[in-house]
């Protein structure tokens, strides 16, 4: 499939009504999920490359950059909802052919992410010191953090139109441009980071304000590209209220999954805290794992949200469950050949991360635990995504919810029945993926997901 942009016109439906062929699915999800996996990897680069630079000023200062950029990726990752609901909205109105009804719903998500970063940023510039001091900072740290957190917060309402913009493009079908931005937005990070902390001796708040200007920038050539194809095809760029009004409906929903879902990694970090020192330094070596396992997998459930929206805003019912189908047996391969690398590669991940023979004998069970339990994650990442670009937010808020109801309170027991942090990541990787799936699983095989149309009535 060929780069898409906001100037593009909508694809053409096929002669056969949408139903493709095997091949012709597995083309179109690589395309899409390919480059989307690169912009994933690239978003956590930025903080790789903070800490990094930081890292070379004193522990006080990494310290610091720790705790304030926990807070912030809580404020940004929590509206990541942004980036979902716009895919879908952007993606069923291509799909009726409506390019300009696209661009202009996609615009309205973008004004509804400026209006939320503003309120945010000036909340973080507030409270700033008290956020700090609850996540208990030392006090050679909290300095730092409170610096950090204050001039990062300023690029909040940026890395909210990223997101609303990177759905938009998705939902076009383009998730090249995300990536080569992304690509762009790290570079320009790093150096400026060296520049500004070193060059210029701005100490942390160089890093900060690194960031910050790399974010605009990402947010600036975003909103060139959808700018230019609104244009082009007629599409207002004021605000509608009822546009940012169906924006932040469609997105509630998923806000709700979002914090249920971190609720359930809060709990987990809180139990394995309980468990002794070496258990909660294999939890954390395995959530970084475990995050890159999530990038992999997301990368073809933004594919399904993009693709699913597509075919059911072309009324193409029989194309959404073939596509549907395929990405299911694209999740179980994905997540078994992940899986397997896994198992294969613990002797050699292990030493990356500790030395200490103790930790190692922790992590090494907890990491085939998260190895056999792989393919069922694949699966739950694509339902995810199918069912994110079915537009059935409110069923994915009900399903986290009750995953949660099941998850707390036997992870909570985890310590008084004598498990250690191998029975706490069955309960994760095991157990909360598998109410997971039973959920997903039964929506999807009911069919109530499939609703055609321009817009999800």
């Amino acid at each position: 499939m060929s780069r898409r942009s906001p100037s593009s016109p909508p694809p053409s439906p096929d002669s056969s009504g949408g139903r493709r062929s095997a091949r012709g699915h597995d083309r179109e999800i690589l395309a899409l999920a390919l480059p989307a996996f690169g912009a994933l990897v690239a978003e956590p680069l930025f903080l790789m490359a903070d800490s990094a630079v930081v890292g070379h000023l004193g522990t006080p200062q990494l310290a610091g950059l720790g705790v304030a950029s926990a807070l912030l990726q809580t404020f940004v990752n929590v509206f990541v909802f942004l980036a979902y609901a716009t895919t879908a909205a952007v993606a069923r109105r291509l799909g009726a052919g409506d390019l300009t009804s696209a661009l202009r719903q996609g615009i309205d998500g973008i004004w509804l992410a400026i209006g939320l970063g503003v309120v945010v940023a000036g909340a973080a510039l507030v409270a700033a010191p008290a956020l700090i001091d609850l996540f208990g900072a030392s006090p050679t740290a909290h300095p730092y953090a409170v610096t950090y957190l204050r001039v990062s917060a300023l690029g909040i309402p940026a890395m909210l139109v990223v997101l609303a913009a990177t759905g938009v493009l998705r939902g076009l079908q383009d998730t090249r441009t995300p990536l080569y931005v992304a690509v762009g937005g790290f570079s320009a990070n790093l150096v400026l980071n060296v520049a500004l902390v070193y060059g210029a001796g701005f100490g942390i708040a160089g890093s900060a304000w690194g960031t910050v200007i790399a974010q605009y920038a990402m947010a600036a050539v975003y909103l060139r590209v959808v700018v230019k194809g609104a244009r082009k095809h007629g599409s207002s760029l004021r605000p509608e209220l009822a546009g940012v009004r169906a924006s932040a409906q469609a997105g509630a929903p998923l806000l709700i999954r979002t914090l249920s879902l971190r609720a359930v990694l809060m709990i987990a970090t809180a139990v394995a805290a309980r468990l002794g020192d070496a258990d909660i330094a294999a939890h954390q070596i395995t959530l970084t794992l475990w995050s890159l396992l999530s990038f992999a997998l997301d990368a073809i459930a933004i594919a399904g949200q993009a693709i699913i929206g597509r075919y059911l805003g072309a009324g193409d019912e029989a194309g959404a469950r073939a596509a549907c189908r395929r990405m299911v047996q694209w999740g179980v391969l994905s997540g078994a050949v992940l899986g397997a690398l896994v198992a294969l590669v613990r002797p050699v991940f292990m030493p990356l991360f500790t030395t200490d023979r103790t930790v190692i004998d922790h992590l090494t069970p907890v990491l085939l635990v998260v190895a056999v339990t792989a393919p069922v994650a694949g699966v739950v990442f694509v339902l995810d995504g199918v069912l994110m670009g079915a537009g059935d937010g409110p069923y994915l808020a009900g399903a986290m919810l009750v995953t949660l109801a099941v998850f707390a309170p036997v992870a909570v027991f985890v310590p008084a029945l004598g498990g250690g942090i191998t029975a706490l990541w069955w309960t994760i990787a095991g157990l909360m993926m598998s109410v997971r799936l039973v959920t997903l699983w039964l929506r999807m095989r009911s069919g109530r997901w499939i609703v055609t149309g321009a817009v999800r009535g």
